[in-house]
């Protein structure tokens, strides 16, 4: 899609291009019903203004915009470290914002970036969101953008990943190995693509040891652990406890934790338990979870390089880094 001009906006509105401009800069001389209806219009075309983009083309911070979905996550914590460690040493800072996992926030905070001309900006989605449109629009500016771990599938970008399908995979059939075989999978949102990754892995080592998926064992619910606590609660109350629960990441797995142990159930010998992510909460709780490893520090650093070595010109094409994940044996399996 041709991306859309104050000439465009001018055109649909019937007035000049200077009036369009003026308003869009909040121009005391212009209405203010003019300029609502302006800014309403320029949103519609998912419009940014031009001299905005052309300073960040022509006159680069060294500045890092970093967008999260929750600072105090222990995995999104350590990314940003290692994000930190290598803008440090290449002569760079970083902004830090989240999203709150909030698509609308997720938007506002983006732009906020691009106004305050960041070099670029290196992000993991919101689970909530479901277009990067909005991604789209700072790459048109000229700013480079470099994901991890939650992608925007639709925004062509550097990303650094793991392959959350083959890590899901792996860590449910070593529970089957070890001889579980009513394995629960806490998953979390059905939209939100490393989800649905983990959730296939889950299914499909079931199905390779032909073992069934029970009722009531696959079940959706936010990246909290609220969502562990509750689901772990309801099986309880269904008297359908699994003697194994794999979970979509640890603060997931830390609510099913608590509710078992407040059952009076032991781990693991009455139910297992494993993470995903391998946060600091995992060796603090005992017995000390099971996890797939995701490296987060090492994400943040390959992430930072990555983003760096385009916003500096040594590369022109967008590649996708696959770091390696790790299941890592601990006493709650």
């Amino acid at each position: 899609m041709k991306h859309k001009t104050i000439i465009d906006i001018a055109k649909k509105l019937k007035l000049s291009p200077s009036t369009i401009s003026r308003a869009l800069n909040d121009h005391p001389h212009i209405k203010e019903s003019t300029r609502e209806k302006i800014k309403k219009v320029a949103a519609e075309f998912n419009y940014w203004p031009n001299p905005i983009a052309q300073s960040l083309k022509n006159s680069r911070t060294k500045t890092i915009g970093v967008l999260v979905p929750e600072i105090k996550h222990d995995f999104f914590s350590s990314v940003i470290s290692g994000i930190e460690e290598i803008a440090y040493n290449s002569g760079y800072t970083i902004i830090l914002s989240q999203s709150n996992e909030n698509y609308e926030r997720e938007v506002i905070n983006t732009m906020l970036l691009m106004r305050q001309r960041v070099a670029g900006v290196i992000v993991s989605i919101s689970e909530n969101t479901k277009l990067g449109e909005h991604f789209n629009g700072l790459l048109r500016a000229g700013i480079p953008i470099a994901f991890f771990d939650r992608v925007s599938e639709d925004v062509v970008a550097d990303k650094v990943i793991i392959d959350d399908y083959k890590s899901a995979f792996e860590a449910v059939t070593y529970l089957i190995e070890k001889g579980y075989k009513k394995i629960a999978h806490f998953a979390g949102l059905k939209t939100l693509e490393i989800c649905k990754k983990r959730m296939k892995g889950y299914t499909d080592a079931l199905k390779r040891s032909h073992l069934p998926i029970l009722d009531g064992y696959l079940i959706y619910g936010e990246l909290h652990e609220n969502h562990g606590y509750q689901s772990m609660n309801d099986l309880l109350e269904m008297r359908n406890v699994p003697d194994a629960i794999f979970a979509v990441n640890d603060l997931v797995a830390s609510g099913a934790f608590r509710r078992i142990k407040e059952a009076g159930l032991s781990i693991p010998e009455d139910v297992a338990v494993m993470g995903f992510s391998n946060s600091q909460l995992t060796t603090m709780v005992y017995p000390n979870l099971t996890v797939v490893d995701q490296f987060p520090f090492e994400m943040g650093r390959e992430a930072a390089s990555m983003l760096i070595e385009v916003v500096e010109g040594r590369r022109t094409e967008p590649k996708t880094l696959v770091i390696d994940s790790k299941l890592i044996i601990r006493e709650s399996t």
